[in-house]
């Protein structure tokens, strides 16, 4: 390999790095700057450390309340997308029924639309369903894992009928030959042998609830409100608290990034095989 385009590759992938990093770096130190170094001339090092802007992010805005509507929607709407998606994904990988290809065709059809066509026509539905009967869908946390659940369960199913697909057949068989019935057969040998799959399908259905920012700003109140949308609060008629801002992000992501880096093992290989099959 001639010496210049090991150089220029070496570059590239240094300018590359740096571009990456810049917004971390500067996300953290923003964290810990006093408000006049961010609210005016950006300065690159900070004039004093300090802490206060973590120990002000909790006071400004409840920010505790929000952490914990997060983990509950974010929580409930992977849980259920996992438990539906396992037994839809077994169905379509292992039985052969009527309506079967058509099932398939329209869970990936959903991908297709973005997610913006569907608020307007959610909102509509939950407003009249609380109207009707008096359950309380909008502006509360069901409604909300209810509208997760419409993005992250046609590609759970998807995904996890195609890692069900790789694992031989002759796993079942055996299962059935030794007295199994298809639930137990699903549960002693299908789901030990696809944990890597159910784990992506887990982390993907817990970051979309996670992260999400529209249904969220329209589907909830002063109550129910999550980390995202929360944020904006920060933000007031005369000034935003950039330094607050900061601090409250790095704390957001912590939890996205500490379950990915404990999981990434299972992510990639879950993602790898229901991808290739």
């Amino acid at each position: 390999m001639p010496r210049s385009f090991v150089w220029a590759r070496r570059v590239f992938l240094t300018l590359l790095t740096l571009f990456v990093l810049t917004p971390i770096y500067v996300m953290i130190s923003s964290s810990l700057k006093p408000l006049q170094d961010v609210s005016g001339k950006f300065r690159w090092l900070p004039s004093e450390l300090t802490l206060r802007p973590y120990l002000d992010i909790w006071q400004t805005v409840p920010l505790a309340r929000y952490f914990v509507n997060s983990v509950i929607v974010a929580g409930a709407a992977t849980v259920c997308s996992v438990v539906i998606a396992v037994f839809a994904a077994y169905a379509v990988s292992r039985y052969r029924f009527r309506g079967r290809r058509v099932f398939t065709v329209t869970v990936l059809s959903t991908q297709m639309f973005p997610g913006i066509l569907f608020l307007l026509p959610l909102f509509l539905i939950y407003v009249n369903i609380g109207n009707a009967t008096g359950v309380a869908l909008y502006g509360s946390r069901g409604g909300l894992i209810l509208t997760y659940l419409t993005f992250s369960l046609p590609f759970s199913i998807w995904m996890l009928a195609g890692y069900f697909a790789s694992i031989p057949r002759a796993l079942d068989e055996a299962a059935w030959v030794d007295g199994c019935g298809p639930l137990n057969t699903l549960f002693r040998i299908v789901i030990p042998a696809a944990v890597p799959g159910i784990v992506a399908v887990a982390v993907y259905a817990f970051m979309t609830a996670w992260g999400e920012v529209l249904f969220a700003s329209i589907m909830t109140n002063d109550g129910t409100r999550t980390l995202s949308v929360g944020l904006q609060g920060y933000a007031t008629q005369n000034d935003v608290y950039w330094n607050q801002v900061m601090a409250a992000s790095l704390v957001v992501s912590v939890p996205i990034v500490a379950g990915f880096l404990l999981l990434q093992r299972y992510l990639v290989a879950g993602l790898t095989a229901g991808a290739v099959k």
